[in-house]
């Protein structure tokens, strides 16, 4: 039996798998989804970037989970990518879900070209608020599940945007597959492009936008299912 330990990106907890949870479940694996430090339910608790990796090592460690399948969404693909190599040989492994990766020594925001995220920091005391309603438009999202997102979302921790990421080793020494979605783009964050053109890492398109665990749960779930022979 495969565990599953699921992360969402920015402003979400894990509320933001509700569909995808029991679907897993249902399946016959074991599933636990993630908030971290200070988001949803731990908003407050003083974060940056290493601490949000030491929070995926720890559920995994404290758990004693074993034959780990390490689901990083969107931010949180970086510090699951960090976590991923530090929990050795409990990973089976990681797949990022429309994610950016883990650059040693590079931030989150080093990938962004535009300052409009520091812009946003700057004027809010240190956190990134939650996108207005209008920037999820053309997502494959209800109007119902965006107002849950912006609702339920809460601030990010600038922290954890600006810190850079620590990796001991090379990336393509995990077992991984990246799932794009493609009315995001169909552009791959750097090193995935290369890792996927060289076939070290497995590519699974989705015909949706940046948050398929809304979008399209049982679809997102039979990709995670399919994963696990990958590994």
């Amino acid at each position: 039996m495969t565990q599953f330990v699921v992360v969402a990106g920015a402003w979400l907890g894990a509320w933001a798998w509700d569909e995808v949870v029991p679907e897993l479940r249902g399946a016959g694996h074991e599933v636990y989804a993630l908030t971290l430090s200070g988001l949803a339910e731990k908003q407050g608790v003083p974060a940056g970037q290493q601490t949000h990796v030491q929070d995926i090592v720890d559920e995994v460690e404290r758990l004693d989970l074993r034959d780990v399948v390490l689901v990083g969404h969107s931010y949180s693909g970086v510090p699951a990518g960090q976590a991923a190599e530090r929990i050795g040989d409990r990973l089976a492994q990681v797949v990022f879900v429309d994610a950016n990766v883990p650059v040693d020594g590079k931030s989150f925001l080093d990938s962004f070209p535009s300052d409009f995220i520091r812009k946003s920091l700057a004027e809010n005391d240190g956190y990134w608020p939650p996108l207005d309603p209008a920037d999820y438009a053309g997502q494959d999202l209800t109007d119902g599940q965006i107002t849950r997102i912006v609702t339920d979302g809460t601030p990010h921790p600038g922290a954890t945007l600006t810190e850079p990421a620590v990796l001991a080793h090379p990336l393509a020494d995990l077992p991984a597959t990246y799932v794009k979605c493609l009315l995001d783009g169909d552009e791959l964050p750097t090193p995935a492009d290369e890792l996927v053109a060289s076939g070290r890492w497995e590519l699974v398109l989705m015909d949706t936008g940046h948050w398929p665990m809304f979008s399209q749960p049982r679809e997102l779930t039979r990709i995670l299912v399919e994963s696990i022979s990958r590994s």
